[in-house]
């Protein structure tokens, strides 16, 4: 199978690096608009597998003439390419994934091609990185063992191993995107309606094992297209993890007006935008350089089996790759992504259309194959029993 990667940044990089390393995957492309840049990547990761390809993804001919010499194509571009890249895709007749954003509503633009994907015979998965992505995968897996589901709950967080004053916090994307998950509201289910509520709200206390107490609050974008998969849950959240202190620090950064897009102060008669500015400073301060991180998730379904109530818990615990200097959320993200590429590529996944993850990837496939790279994915369950009180 052929696969080719769009965007040599990290997250392009580290999906090309696992299809190089992957038996099934005879070639690999890695398209950028700086040849040099991709060339430089290649050269890297020095398989005879991957050849580098300059590519120009604002030009639909240049997109589409390479993208036709793949069976299935990973978009690791900006989030603003994925609709245009998921139309190429039908075109040209070649399957492709990508690691989402909600913001725009850019995901419901691509899931919105469901039938003209379905009439070309092409698969294409969007939000494949980890939230959205892994917790939608496992959502769905945690669904599938249960007759009735009730609740879903979210806790995900890239934080450093070691935290530094101020926010004991370090980027490892954007910092643009934690602005904007801060920022906008989180939507959530519960007693079964559908509604948003401030992000940075209803902090809680979370522990996991080598880790002192941290701290889970409401972030935006993290339910992701589970509220439409799964309409009659009674409870779903998402949640962010940081350690205790930090939400309420960007708190005051809200609240002041400093993470807003659409707010301008005059200084000195120039108009200046505030968000601008504490990019540019905290930029240095929060960039994790080549300090170790690690990638916390849990995904807890409760509901009913054979008539009792039941509950199904994922977790995960993903650390710097010391040997190959790849992060935590690199590590995560971009296997996810290549893992379902590959199960698109190898027959696996066969529907055809527009699918969330949570529709399509079969989870225990899935969880295999991250164990395989060194992501542990652990499965627990707990069924409730009647507990009988003497009087």
């Amino acid at each position: 199978m052929k696969i080719g990667v769009l965007g040599s940044g990290l997250m392009g990089k580290e999906a090309a690096r696992d299809l190089v390393m992957s038996s099934g995957v005879a070639a690999v492309g890695l398209a950028d608009i700086d040849f040099a840049r991709a060339q430089q990547v290649c050269d890297s990761l020095n398989s005879p597998k991957l050849t580098a390809y300059q590519v120009n993804a604002s030009d639909e001919d240049e997109l589409a003439n390479y993208m036709m010499e793949f069976d299935v194509i990973i978009n690791a571009l900006f989030y603003s390419f994925n609709e245009s890249v998921a139309k190429t895709a039908i075109k040209v007749g070649v399957n492709s994934v990508d690691l989402g954003g909600h913001i725009g509503h850019m995901t419901d633009k691509v899931l919105a091609l469901k039938d003209e994907a379905k009439a070309a015979g092409v698969t294409l998965i969007p939000d494949l990185g980890v939230a959205p992505g892994m917790i939608n995968i496992l959502s769905g897996h945690g669904v599938s063992k249960l007759d009735k589901t009730e609740s879903i709950k979210l806790y995900v967080g890239g934080i450093p191993v070691r935290p530094e004053p101020p926010f004991e916090y370090n980027h490892v994307f954007s910092m643009e995107g934690v602005f904007d998950h801060y920022t906008d509201p989180s939507l959530i289910i519960r007693d079964g309606v559908k509604q948003e509520i401030p992000s940075l709200s209803e902090i809680e206390r979370v522990y996991f094992e080598k880790f002192g107490p941290l701290e889970a609050f409401h972030t935006s974008g993290g339910t992701s297209t589970l509220s439409i998969s799964y309409p009659n849950l009674q409870t779903l959240e998402y949640k962010t993890i940081r350690y205790p202190g930090h939400a309420e620090k960007f708190k005051l950064l809200v609240d002041l007006n400093l993470t807003r897009m659409d707010y301008e102060v005059d200084v000195n008669g120039q108009k200046i935008n505030p968000r601008e500015v504490l990019l540019k400073v905290l930029d240095p301060i929060v960039d994790l350089k080549d300090k170790d991180d690690a990638v916390l998730l849990r995904v807890v379904v409760s509901g009913e089996k054979d008539g009792k109530p039941a509950t199904f818990q994922y977790e995960m615990t993903t650390y710097k790759d010391r040997n190959t200097n790849v992060t935590a959320m690199a590590r995560a993200t971009a296997n996810t992504i290549s893992v379902v590429a590959q199960m698109i590529a190898n027959g696996t996944i066969t529907k055809k259309g527009v699918y969330p993850p949570e529709q399509i990837v079969a989870g225990d496939t899935y969880i295999k194959e991250m164990a395989k790279r060194g992501v542990i994915i652990k499965e627990t369950s707990n069924t409730e029993k009647t507990i009988h009180v003497n009087s």
